[in-house]
């Protein structure tokens, strides 16, 4: 759920506990801050807080479906799942994230289709990007990496935020890998956050992150909640998996290799070279990209067949909070929505 831009400077007048509410947000809107985490407070080292190693939480949280495969000397974790000569279908997670947010949708497609997720790098069981591996690898380098790597040529690619703009990158830049894009709650404008009201108990979650220099328990379940539609539909387990995986040791280049939109002009310039068959899946009740930046992605992807549902009731993270409805959703799409492709046609 990344957005390369300088968000800091994004809120005018902005004071120390917006600014830090919004550095701590990278998960959603993507600050160009070089640390995951804000920087330990010199009365509590970094020693002493409970971070897991990603060895650790690969002993905690690989099961007999994980897979792993290396590009740029980094070792990334994978599933795939579901009939190898059924429709491919390529989903990937938003920052902040992993390859379990789409478990459930995994296990209602995968007796017809050929699932395929991954751990972006830094996030879930991958390894972090190091310096060596930024010197060679862009983001898209990872996922064309492992559909070489099973021999997979075409896909369809579900991706909700920043792994939306992954899918649209990965268009732009492989047409021939993608049949159709899946974009769920993925941005297409530098964002702004000034609009944000937060509630209590995150504001209450944030300065004590601020003050100790490391995101709790409480903080997770904040911000999840505050993010979604239903704050209901969040279950305490998916609490724990974030709570977890983003105690991780904080990893020096987190967002290096993860879909952003920069400024926003090559960005427009990449969308309109989408071509495909596009269906958004957005949930407006999301506080931070509502049913204008819907219509806003619509607009950039002036060359692509756009279809869209938009779900009142959902906020940030259709995926967590109804994936048997999104489930549905997809299957309907490929099934009877897009069932016969158009031909491709070359650009002008």
């Amino acid at each position: 759920m990344i957005l390369q831009h300088s968000l800091l400077k994004s809120i005018t007048g902005a004071s120390r506990r917006s600014a830090f509410a919004l550095a701590m947000l990278v998960g959603l809107v993507a600050p160009q801050v070089a640390v995951a985490q804000p920087s330990p407070a010199p009365t509590q080292p970094a020693a002493a807080k409970p971070y897991l190693t990603v060895d650790q939480l690969r002993r905690i949280y690989a099961d007999k479906d994980s897979r792993f495969f290396t590009v740029g000397g980094l070792k990334i974790h994978y599933k795939d799942e579901g009939p190898h000569k059924g429709p491919a279908l390529l989903m990937v997670h938003g920052s902040e994230s992993s390859l379990r947010t789409w478990d459930v949708i995994a296990t209602k497609l995968k007796t017809r289709y050929r699932i395929i997720r991954l751990d972006l790098p830094g996030y879930g069981l991958s390894d972090g990007p190091t310096d060596e591996s930024l010197k060679t690898l862009v983001p898209t380098d990872v996922p064309i990496a492992l559909l070489d790597h099973l021999q997979v040529r075409k896909v369809t690619f579900a991706g909700v935020s920043s792994g939306g703009t992954m899918g649209m990158y990965m268009a732009a830049r492989r047409p021939d890998m993608i049949e159709r894009l899946i974009l769920s709650n993925t941005p297409s404008d530098p964002v702004d956050t000034s609009h944000l009201k937060l509630s209590t108990g995150l504001k209450a979650a944030m300065d004590r992150a601020q003050q100790t220099g490391f995101r709790d328990q409480d903080f997770w379940s904040n911000f999840l909640t505050f993010f979604a539609g239903d704050p209901a539909r969040i279950s305490a387990q998916t609490q724990k998996e974030y709570y977890d995986f983003y105690r991780r040791v904080p990893e020096k280049n987190l967002i290096g290799l993860i879909a952003r939109i920069g400024d926003g002009k090559q960005a427009t310039i990449e969308m309109a070279k989408v071509r495909k068959p596009v269906l958004l899946l957005w949930g407006t009740a999301d506080p931070l990209l509502p049913e204008s930046a819907l219509n806003a992605i619509g607009r950039y992807l002036s060359n692509a067949q756009i279809s869209r549902v938009s779900m009142p009731d959902v906020g940030h993270y259709p995926p967590l909070e109804v994936p048997e409805r999104i489930a549905q959703l997809i299957a309907a799409y490929i099934e009877a929505a897009t069932p016969n492709l158009p031909a491709e046609t070359t650009a002008p």
